[in-house]
């Protein structure tokens, strides 16, 4: 629109204590100005820097990012039919609403809880309050045994200490310096990896809407690329997982603790989420069949339905644990109740998990096991038991109920490295 002029301004007015000033959006119209808030503070000479013709390394990032937000401004004004202050900073504001890095994680957990993905939704709760606390230079504290309620309570504190973040402001050197500092925070690189590919699907889903432009996009080659996790070894050998079958439990709870993880491991490396949710309709005297509730959304256009062989040995453990009577709507194994909600469930399975999880490191301690056992070895070790016995990896993906095989590999990394180790000392076997 004519007669309104839009410029990126340090305002040098009121200085902070570390010497930095406030970027804004400057607009003029008819001699009066008023001024909006960016996400940057920068000292005069490393903004003449974002300024100049051939801004390098991070001020290149910073420009870009900035010259997104006064365009993004200038397509505000031009919808506009009648400029005025007022008028734009409703619509900007408005726009802004969907242009906020901390109000697209809300919306999205309202999705996911909305949807049943707890689970999913949890790891948004958390990402997002991980990011909070960077921006605010929060110390970080762990979310871990958090309901999802009780991580909400503790994002909503963060919230009211917040400002907007554009997504023009999330640039590859600001991902670098936030990955550094969750890895000084204590946090994995598989932590990492949810957390920042969960950033990327919101980066994902406001582009494919027109919320923000592609140029804005810090991902990818030559940009920032996010961590893959670090291929701990998981799996048990066979001689291991024999020594956990022939022990001798002491009580109840070491009882079921390994027998839920054996029935895992005999049942395909089942997810104890998806060993909660199995029903006795489910089950026949031959099979066990089961659709992953990680993936019943995510592939509803191709639901698999895995088909486990019900071995003797399973059968056995459903005897001493399942719910009785077998009524066929009845969950099998009294981990779940009727009527639970999705919040509710997953508290269900993180504690049954957790109780797993404490009974089988001591069971591996007994036996001379020094891996971490836990749910998620009887996954890793059921895929590698069947690798090394010469299963091909099309069979294991099917079996694990994996997408692809670029999955399954994943899970047999450790083993490759071990066979090709193997097959290296055959070279000094004089």
């Amino acid at each position: 629109m004519a007669g309104v002029l839009t410029t990126i301004f340090l305002d040098t007015r009121r200085p902070r204590k570390d010497g930095t000033y406030p970027v804004k959006l400057r607009l003029t119209h008819l001699r009066e100005r008023k001024y909006f808030p960016t996400a940057y503070f920068l000292t005069a000479e490393d903004f003449a820097k974002t300024q100049a013709e051939r801004a390098r390394g991070e001020f290149k990032e910073i420009q870009i990012a900035l010259r997104a937000m006064e365009a993004h401004a200038t397509e505000v004004i031009k919808k506009l039919p009648v400029f005025s202050f007022d008028a734009f900073e409703r619509a900007y504001s408005k726009v802004d609403t969907y242009n906020d890095v901390f109000d697209s994680f809300s919306q999205a957990v309202n999705r996911l809880v909305e949807n049943g993905q707890v689970g999913t939704a949890k790891t948004y709760e958390n990402a997002q309050v991980s990011l909070l606390s960077f921006i605010l230079k929060e110390p970080t504290t762990q979310n871990k045994g958090l309901t999802l309620k009780e991580a909400t309570a503790k994002k909503e504190n963060l919230l009211k200490k917040k400002k907007p973040l554009p997504f023009a402001a999330i640039t590859p050197a600001f991902l670098k310096d936030y990955e550094r500092w969750m890895i000084q925070s204590g946090k994995s690189s598989t932590t990492i990896g949810i957390y920042l590919r969960n950033l990327r699907a919101l980066f994902n889903e406001a582009m494919a809407s027109g919320d923000i432009p592609a140029e804005i996009y810090p991902f990818g080659k030559r940009k920032y690329q996010i961590p893959a996790g670090r291929n701990t070894k998981k799996a048990l050998t066979k001689q291991e997982i024999a020594k956990i079958f022939a022990y001798e439990p002491r009580h109840d709870s070491e009882a079921k603790a390994r027998d839920y993880w054996c029935f895992s491991y005999l049942c395909n490396g089942i997810n104890l989420k998806d060993v909660a949710r199995l029903r006795y309709r489910q089950v026949t005297e031959e099979t066990i069949s089961f659709i992953r509730a990680k993936t019943e959304r995510t592939t509803r256009h191709d639901q698999k339905v895995i088909k486990v062989p019900l071995l003797a040995e399973s059968a056995k453990i459903i005897e001493r644990w399942g719910n009785k009577p077998a009524l066929a709507n009845s969950y099998v194994f009294p981990i779940l109740q009727e009527g639970h909600t999705p919040d509710r469930e997953m508290a269900a399975v993180t504690q049954a998990i957790k109780s797993i999880n404490r009974y089988m490191k001591r069971i591996a301690a007994e036996v001379g096991i020094e891996m971490n056992v836990t749910t998620y070895s009887a996954r890793h070790s059921f895929s590698t038991v069947l690798k090394r016995a010469g299963v091909s990896t099309a069979m294991i993906s099917e079996s694990l109920g994996h997408s692809s095989e670029k999955t399954t590999q994943s899970y047999l990394d450790s083993f490759e490295d071990d066979a090709k180790r193997q097959i290296a000392s055959h070279l000094t076997d004089f």
